[in-house]
């Protein structure tokens, strides 16, 4: 069984609510679903644990309020390697219109000096000897530059770790030029770096190719209800989920298809199988106000309507 860390740099408390309609400068009301410990790569991490996967979690905390990811950890028995830091831990409003998208308030947090960088990638690039999958996941800190980030994730993947990328803006921008071993960007994220619009999927599989050509062995592009694309060395593959008609949430959605992904490569299985399963991961997670997988058996049921088609290989 491959051993598998996720890292997030910039953790968060994610309070997530719903309601209709966002009315701009008036009062309004919303339905709380949660107040959870999360971050990109601790998503990831609970998806895969409640797939019986052991996961390492790691990136930095603020000491002034851990408490409720420090329980976590010890509750989903993650192998905490997280640094702490001064400071807080942020919050991230995130609220589902049921007519439109979340909307993201992202505040901001601890500050990272150049010692506790400093002393961070040492201890990282030390234990990632151990591990044969790191996902890399979500936005950079406070006083962490994009170029020592892409320095990092550089010789990260010299250490023969299969890096894998979920983040966005600086940080996407900063990781592409590591080529790590897998990406996931959106489809408006793929817009963003190619610099131009992309009005259908061969447009989106021509931009992602130029992506992978640069030396990235696999490009995978999500486009939320079209569902995803992924090229890799062997052929271009597109899964289509089924349409889901409870969506309660779309947060975590993205990260627990990196997990479905991640479990899939562990376990050895073809790129249409894991992709299919992925999707499915992807898509019932939009049907709960938390990130995880409670029923692996309703996953399932999604995993059969979950279409597969090989566009090249």
């Amino acid at each position: 069984m491959a051993k598998i860390a996720t890292i997030t740099l910039n953790t968060a408390y994610d309070l997530v609510g719903r309601l209709k309609r966002i009315e701009l400068g008036e009062v309004n009301t919303v339905e709380t679903l949660g107040l959870f410990p999360a971050g990109k790569g601790i998503n990831v991490a609970k998806v895969l644990h409640d797939l019986d996967v052991a996961v390492a979690v790691s990136g930095f905390l603020g000491e002034e309020n851990q408490g409720d990811f420090s329980q976590l950890f010890k509750t989903l028995k993650l192998d905490d390697k997280f640094q702490r830091v001064p400071g807080k831990t942020r919050i991230n409003v995130k609220i589902t219109e049921t007519e439109a998208d979340v909307t993201d308030l992202n505040f901001l947090g601890y500050q990272i000096d150049d010692a506790s960088w400093a002393k961070f990638v040492a201890d990282s690039l030390n234990w990632s000897q151990d591990f044969d999958v790191i996902a890399v996941c979500g936005s950079l800190p406070r006083g962490v530059s994009p170029e020592q980030f892409t320095a990092w994730l550089n010789q990260l993947g010299q250490h023969g770790v299969k890096v894998v990328l979920d983040s966005s803006h600086a940080a996407l921008t900063a990781g592409l030029k590591a080529n790590p071993w897998l990406v996931k960007p959106n489809h408006r994220e793929l817009e963003a770096w190619i610099g131009k619009p992309l009005h259908n999927l061969e447009q989106i599989i021509a931009a992602a190719k130029q992506l992978k050509a640069q030396g990235i062995a696999n490009v995978i592009i999500s486009m939320g209800a079209e569902g995803s694309v992924w090229l890799s060395d062997q052929a271009v593959v597109q899964a289509r989920p089924p349409k889901c008609e409870n969506v309660v949430s779309t947060v975590g959605a993205g990260d627990s298809m990196v997990a479905g992904l991640i479990y899939g490569i562990s376990q050895g299985w073809q790129q249409a199988q894991t992709l299919a399963f992925a999707s499915a991961v992807s898509a019932f997670a939009v049907s709960q106000s938390n990130v995880g997988i409670s029923d692996r058996t309703l996953v399932d049921d999604i995993l059969q309507q979950v279409q597969i088609n090989v566009i090249e290989g």
